[in-house]
């Protein structure tokens, strides 16, 4: 019976010390770091480049991916991309894409792959200023440590966990936002490209619309201030008139009972 239990104790490790992929992976906020934009890197021909070369001084839209993934990091760079055709930037003129391969086995077959797969549903948009990176596993780890982006290897599964979502860095390399999620939001794109573009990016109108918007850390999204400000001046207003209306009747009120007596 002691040996029984032994093997069930030898049995029980595989089972009990799984990966929890909730503790595991996550992003620990780090506005205004500055990411490594020096460190060698191979993109999906084949070429040594680096992060500040293909900034080419225009914000990064930086998405860590698996580029031979089973799950969701196709969806993932399928929805930036709906969300970059739904808004008026474009890729290679006024931002830079890169697909961010977190797995230091992949080599640059597995990136062109990737980025071909991407190119076939999205021709025009990703014909330009996209491109898919993958590099050792000391620079890999350079770069997300930097950003805060936590992401954990799973025996169990043999692959990755790591959340979904992208990093918008300054041309000069620094973390302006996160923007979570499998499909971001066009209009927080496009917010989050003017806002890490410094003045660069957009347009004054797009620049003013800022002004507008409060970006939450929480939800990796922007709300209207504005709109927030008007929801609580309609309220404030609404108990204004209410107040008014409510001290008249009272006057007119008083007023009877003076002209019966």
């Amino acid at each position: 019976m002691r040996y029984l239990m032994f093997l069930w104790l030898l049995l029980l490790p595989s089972a009990a010390f799984a990966l929890n992929p909730f503790e595991a992976t996550g992003i620990d906020q780090r506005p205004g770091v500055q990411v490594p934009f020096d460190l060698p890197f191979t993109d999906e021909n084949g070429r040594a480049t680096t992060l500040g070369q293909l900034s080419e001084g225009k914000p990064i839209l930086l998405a860590p991916v698996l580029h031979d993934c089973p799950n969701i990091c196709g969806v993932t760079l399928s929805g930036l991309m709906e969300a970059v055709e739904a808004q008026d930037f474009q890729p290679g003129r006024d931002f830079t894409i890169i697909a961010f391969g977190i797995d230091p086995k992949e080599g640059r077959q597995e990136a062109a792959n990737s980025l071909t797969e991407l190119r076939k549903r999205f021709s025009q948009t990703a014909s330009s200023g996209v491109h898919a990176l993958t590099g050792t596993e000391k620079d890999i780890r350079a770069v997300t440590d930097a950003l805060g982006y936590r992401y954990a290897w799973d025996d169990t599964i043999q692959q990755y966990a790591h959340l979904a979502a992208v990093a918008v860095l300054t041309p000069e390399g620094r973390l302006s936002r996160w923007l979570y999620g499998l499909a971001p939001a066009a209009n927080d794109l496009k917010l989050a490209l003017t806002e890490a573009g410094q003045g660069r990016t957009g347009s004054w109108g797009d620049r003013l619309l800022l002004l507008c918007y409060h970006y939450d850390p929480a939800t990796g999204r922007y709300s209207s201030i504005v709109w927030t400000a008007l929801r609580i001046g309609g309220g404030g207003t609404a108990l204004v008139g209410a107040g008014a209306i409510a001290v008249a009747l009272l006057r007119e009120r008083r007023r009877a009972r003076e002209g019966r007596t």
